[in-house]
């Protein structure tokens, strides 16, 4: 859309023209029609009425338009699905009593219908609010508020009658220049319980709001913009009738939400300096990629395999109540328990225990061997579902929390309090925001999976590391290196965000570092001098031991085995590349040493140690107290290296090496793999100094 210009001014444009040729009115009367290009415009010149087509095309259609925005923007069309064709048209009152639109031969393209009219007893306004009402000077008989186009406005009513099956609703055009009826409808449900919001794509369920808590719709992820709109939903249990509406505080918008063919819903608004905008996050074309909650599988993993989760899930072990019924016992809440998954949009079509407190909640559930699964909101009460668990969804922000009902089997086999102080993410969470793992959102492979670069609903960025099938490691493996990872947090570390845990899949989710890696100054020739040994040393200690990953120790690669140690390996390897300005594939198929420990080892028991220095320090620096740094760190390189886990010193060691608090130092025994090329651990990580971050994801 066009920026618009200020409304005074256009305001006053459109007086000047309008005066020219008579007053503008804003009514239709028996003796008053309006004929192409003839307009009606609202009191205080909001909207306007008349006929319009659409770029490239010669049909010509009656509807509502804002009067005050260049670019034209249609809110109703009288004849969407029947276009005026030749160059005689015509909205006028018939002589019924009714508002219709008319061609060249006089045939009814549209009419407002009202049955058992008094003729020449009615009249037509267009109000300011765009609603167009037919009325006989005391009731309103039709208005366009009850016949709605694909626009939502202010004070407009979307209702439902359950008793009279009625439905106000709104409809999306073909096209976004075909404003016949399209495939999508926006309407008020009642869906056992508080009403909810559903978009239906012709007779079939495309999207629901979740219920409605007498403030929001819980379902939708964000239902609130800057401008301080405020819905209603308006409830006539007695009668069984039902509405929801909106009001805005700020007069100097025009905003109203827009159903689009392709069954999105749009928030859009202008102002005197703006053109508009999508504010409201409503887009069910965005499909989610699905999982399986904790307890199911797929029931059919070929069609899920290739995007198709129609067939849905199947629970992998009964509850206890269902054995004991099964086994004739006296049916009761048994050994079964719940899982609680945080921010998530309920399932549909939930029973209600309005008079139901949060604590009971769970009971009432426990004690009901149907109940599946609960959640308790302070505006509904007790949700409880005994059927099938139906789109479900884990929010970024928002939401509510779900209790799912496992076997305490299946509890049991959870990740435990281990990871209580870590978030979880689900499967279908990071599925999307890696665009179902798509090879473009690669950053790099290593021997235990891939690692992608993703993006999370609320923007963040995010890189996971997806564990492969193939390398291994167990759950109480993946289990003990989350936890030492997690304990492991350093200022100038990529932090670690949290993990996923479900059914085969493990992952690792880390923030994002955009910064350039110091692999691209450090191995470069080109710009390895701008790595002096200051800089490289005051990386050495922004790492710490927070570095994680990189490098497998021995221990972790042969036995699966993680602990600080395993760390401290990878820290000495790291630490000896920086030293030596060398990357660990620069030795393969050289005749002293297989890899960079090997070459480092041998130096160091020829007494050549400074050999392993790279030339560009040599050539910077004379100062012999950095001289002496160098040398401590090669000699604590050498000693994190050590192939037993026993010989290497713990990080806080290290550290009290680094800054010399401890001057005498142990002899380093051999290091790990001289005789074996080196194995790498493909978690990302990035450490951020200056600009340069460092990256040990890739394989070397």
């Amino acid at each position: 859309m066009g920026k618009t210009i200020s409304c005074s001014v256009l305001l006053a444009l459109i007086s000047c023209c309008y005066l020219s040729f008579g007053t503008a009115l804003d009514t239709i009367t028996a003796s008053k029609s309006i004929k192409d290009p003839d307009v009606i415009i609202s009191q205080s010149g909001v909207f306007r009425l008349g006929f319009f087509s659409f770029a490239n095309s010669s049909n010509r259609y009656v509807g509502i338009l804002y009067h005050q925005i260049l670019v034209q923007t249609m809110v109703w069309v009288a004849n969407r699905n029947k276009p005026l064709k030749d160059s005689s048209r015509i909205l006028k009152i018939s002589d019924d009593g009714n508002l219709v639109v008319l061609n060249g031969k006089a045939e009814i393209l549209w009419s407002s219908k009202v049955k058992n009219l008094v003729p020449n007893a009615t009249t037509a306004q267009l109000l300011d609010s765009g609603n167009l009402v037919l009325n006989n000077g005391v009731n309103s008989l039709w208005e366009s508020f009850e016949d709605p186009s694909n626009a939502f406005l202010e004070t407009m009513k979307i209702s439902t009658d359950v008793k009279k099956g009625r439905k106000v609703k709104i409809k999306s055009w073909k096209s976004p220049d075909d404003p016949s009826d399209g495939n999508f409808s926006l309407s008020l449900e009642y869906f056992n319980i508080p009403e909810e919001g559903a978009i239906w794509n012709n007779n079939q369920l495309y999207y629901r709001s979740g219920p409605w808590n007498g403030q929001k719709f819980i379902g939708v992820k964000i239902m609130h913009t800057v401008y301080l709109v405020t819905f209603y939903l308006v409830s006539d249990d007695k009668h069984q009738t039902y509405y929801v509406t909106y009001q805005y505080s700020n007069n100097s918008w025009l905003l109203y939400y827009e159903l689009d063919s392709q069954g999105k819903l749009s928030e859009r608004y202008w102002d005197a300096g703006e053109g508009d905008r999508n504010l409201l996050e409503c887009d069910p074309t965005k499909r989610p990629i699905c999982s399986c909650l904790k307890g199911f599988k797929p029931r059919n993993r070929e069609e899920w395999s290739r995007g198709n989760w129609s067939s849905g899930c199947f629970r992998t072990t009964l509850l206890q109540c269902q054995r004991d019924n099964n086994n004739g016992s006296e049916a009761g809440q048994g050994d079964d328990g719940f899982l609680k998954l945080k921010m998530m949009k309920v399932p549909a079509f939930p029973d209600l225990l309005s008079d139901v407190t949060y604590s009971e909640c769970k009971d009432q559930c426990l004690k009901n061997c149907s109940c599946l699964a609960y959640a308790h909101d302070d505006g509904i009460g007790c949700m409880f579902w005994g059927r099938d668990l139906i789109d479900v969804q884990k929010f970024s922000t928002s939401g509510v929390d779900l209790y799912i009902r496992l076997p305490s089997s299946e509890l049991e086999n959870l990740i435990g309090a281990k990871l209580q102080q870590l978030p979880l993410f689900n499967f279908e969470e990071l599925a999307t925001a890696t665009d179902n793992f798509h090879h473009t959102k690669k950053l790099g492979q290593g021997g235990f999976g891939p690692v992608y670069r993703g993006t999370l609903d609320d923007g963040k960025e995010i890189s996971v590391k997806r564990l492969s099938k193939a390398s291994g490691q167990g759950l109480e493996e993946f289990k003990n290196e989350v936890v030492v990872i997690s304990k492991l947090q350093h200022r100038n570390l990529v932090k670690l965000f949290g993990c996923c845990v479900e059914g085969e899949e493990k992952m690792l989710v880390y923030e994002y570092m955009p910064n350039k890696s110091l692999d691209s100054f450090l191995f470069d020739p080109a710009k390895q001098d701008v790595l002096d040994w200051r800089k490289r040393f005051n990386i050495i200690e922004g790492i710490n031991m927070s570095m994680v990953g990189g490098y497998m120790s021995p221990e972790y690669a042969m036995q699966g085995q993680f602990s600080e140690k395993s760390d401290v390996f990878s820290f000495g390897v790291l630490l000896l590349e920086i030293v030596s300005g060398r990357r660990n594939t620069s030795f393969y198929n050289n005749q002293y040493a297989l890899n960079l420990l090997g070459y480092a080892w041998k130096l160091w028991n020829e007494g050549d140690i400074w050999g392993l220095v790279d030339q560009v320090i040599l050539e910077l620096e004379s100062d012999s107290k950095n001289e002496r740094e160098i040398k401590r760190c090669i000699h604590v390189g050498l000693l994190c290296v050590q192939e037993y886990a026993k010989d290497r010193p713990t990080m806080s060691t290290v550290v009290s090496i680094l800054n010399s608090e401890i001057s005498n130092l142990d002899t380093p025994k051999q290091p790990a793999f001289t005789q074996t090329p080196l194995i790498t651990h493909d978690v990302e990580n990035k450490v951020s100094l200056n600009d340069v971050t460092l990256t040990s994801f890739d394989g070397r």
